[in-house]
């Protein structure tokens, strides 16, 4: 697990390297506000290789935050992610191990016939009760929550998860009318309160696609300050304070062509009643923001609009899209596919540059 002590030392081997704000608060340690993601990349051995040498890279360079899931790569990625982290020269409590539970796993290539491979290695077998599955691959069941923490727990390799994210709950809404998601929602929040307790994830998040990006009338949409709930009353409901609750973080894709998770204001204050943007309200209740698709699966690595691209320090088009992201309020670090060692070293060195400051952010939205 990450500690405050580790993550400290893992900011002084490193952090001469980088500007003043690289390194950044999350929980009692510090991260990396460069991230390496490992969802894209096709299920093969050689794909396997080449991530697993990109994310020792990044280890030893000053990059302490892994992203991964147990359905990335059709199931492959965990299994990298733990074999770099296993590799590295680096202490593993220096590291924030974030991995998530919502979708169905499969074994390494994606079967010929999903569905039947569903029933047969997660239904027939009582992991996961048909009546919980949405679009007949996600669920947020506590019982299939668990088994999904046991087999990332195993793949990856360690004792604890740093971060353990509820996975796009708003897929539920495919099945399932509003009311009932938030139920479920604080019903897996409610096990993940459970695993704090017994030591095997630290703290757990939500990580969604559109429900927070998107307006209140949106079938996609989730309300932060009704997932804050959920997570004050699932603490309540296993014996502990509300004000204690394990919810630390979100995240969300966030780039240039993606802003609307600063730009848009749908959701209330629970304060003051206020309509405010995704990452206003994370900064306001103290969740740190995991920015996704910092580069847009790659796009942007061909650049930015010229105006915006203007204000931005950085070498090439990809350092600058990746300082646009984590120059975001709330946002504790850019999430970023690496997949090359190449790669890795130029997204890192965008590291090297200080984003933009609060007015400057601002000022490239007027």
């Amino acid at each position: 697990m990450a500690t405050r002590d580790a993550t400290w030392r893992y900011r002084d081997r490193f952090g001469d390297r980088y500007g003043r704000t690289f390194f950044r608060r999350f929980g009692p340690g510090v991260v990396s506000s460069i991230g390496a993601g490992s969802y894209q990349g096709e299920p093969t051995a050689a794909v396997d290789d080449r991530h697993r040498d990109a994310l020792v890279t990044a280890l030893e360079n000053g990059c302490n935050v892994l992203d991964t899931a147990p359905d990335y790569r059709c199931g492959r990625a965990e299994g990298v992610v733990g074999d770099a982290l296993e590799t590295a020269d680096v202490d593993r409590d220096a590291v924030l191990l974030a991995t998530k539970g919502g979708f169905v796993p499969f074994d390494g290539e994606r079967p010929a016939e999903p569905a039947e491979y569903v029933r047969e290695q997660f239904v027939e077998t009582g992991i996961v009760d048909p009546a919980d599955l949405a679009r007949g691959s996600h669920a947020i069941a506590p019982a299939f929550l668990e088994t999904m923490l046991d087999r990332s727990l195993d793949v990856l390799g360690v004792e604890t998860i740093d971060c353990y994210y509820v996975h796009n709950p708003e897929t539920q809404f495919a099945e399932h009318p509003r009311e009932e998601v938030y139920d479920r929602i604080e019903a897996a929040f409610e096990q993940l309160e459970r695993e704090i307790a017994a030591g095997r994830i630290d703290r757990y998040g939500v990580a969604s696609w559109e429900a927070f990006r998107v307006p209140a009338d949106h079938d996609q949409y989730l309300s932060l300050s009704r997932v804050l709930d959920c997570a004050r009353s699932a603490a309540e409901s296993v014996g502990g304070d509300v004000d204690d609750h394990g919810l630390a973080a979100i995240q969300l894709p966030f780039n240039v062509h993606m802003a609307d998770a600063f730009t848009s204001a749908h959701h209330e204050d629970p304060e003051s009643g206020e309509a405010v943007s995704a990452l206003e309200f994370a900064h306001r209740e103290g969740l740190s923001v995991f920015a996704s698709a910092a580069l847009m699966g790659g796009e942007l690595v061909e650049g930015l609009p010229d105006n915006i691209s203007a204000e931005l320090a950085g070498d090439s088009p990809a350092q600058r899209a990746i300082n646009f992201a984590r120059s975001a309020p709330a946002v504790a670090a850019a999430l970023v596919g690496m997949g090359r060692p190449s790669h890795v070293r130029e997204d890192l060195a965008a590291g090297t540059f200080d984003p933009l400051g609060a007015s400057a952010f601002d000022a490239v939205f007027e």
